[in-house]
């Protein structure tokens, strides 16, 4: 049984070890690990005393995805959610993603967000697909903007709107 739901304190550890996980592929997240625990704890932290949209699949009581929506950075932007969501690579094909993304949008458009963007890799056909399938679209694409390992990634940045 997996259980989606709002990330809670005492599944920081997990949460920060599964996106660790992810970003160690080297192939779908612009980082190369997870920042220090310390970091992902005090932005766990934020979101869930600030209200922002941040869910979790655990199974097994075990984080295994994660799909997070805070706020973009600066004033005038307030109204823009920024995504970054991830499932760890045995948890993959399962609809898990579809899920996530579906219980988090949801929190997001209660959360009052009118704009949810995001960035993927150009190469990431799936992750791509299930955007578009709930609602994103492409504005546009920044070439060479990652680069893991010598290798340049081009990122295709996409964005939903909600009136």
């Amino acid at each position: 049984m997996i259980e989606v739901r709002q990330i809670r304190e005492d599944d920081i550890e997990s949460f920060h070890a599964a996106v660790d996980a992810v970003a160690r592929e080297h192939k779908y997240l612009a980082l190369l690990e997870a920042p220090p625990m310390e970091r992902a704890q005090a932005f766990v932290q934020r979101n869930i005393e600030k209200g922002y949209p941040q869910f979790v699949s655990v199974a097994d009581g075990q984080v295994v995805g994660w799909c997070n929506i805070p706020p973009a950075s600066r004033e005038v932007m307030a109204h823009v959610g920024d995504l970054f969501m991830g499932v760890l690579p045995n948890w993959r094909g399962r609809g898990l993603g579809e899920r996530l993304l579906r219980e988090t949008l949801m929190a997001a458009d209660a959360f009052g967000y009118l704009r949810i963007e995001l960035g993927v890799f150009a190469d990431n056909a799936r992750a791509a697909s299930l955007y578009r399938k709930s609602g994103f679209i492409e504005e546009g694409i920044k070439r060479r903007a990652i680069l893991i390992n010598g290798v340049f990634h081009d990122e295709v940045i996409m964005a939903r709107f909600r009136d």
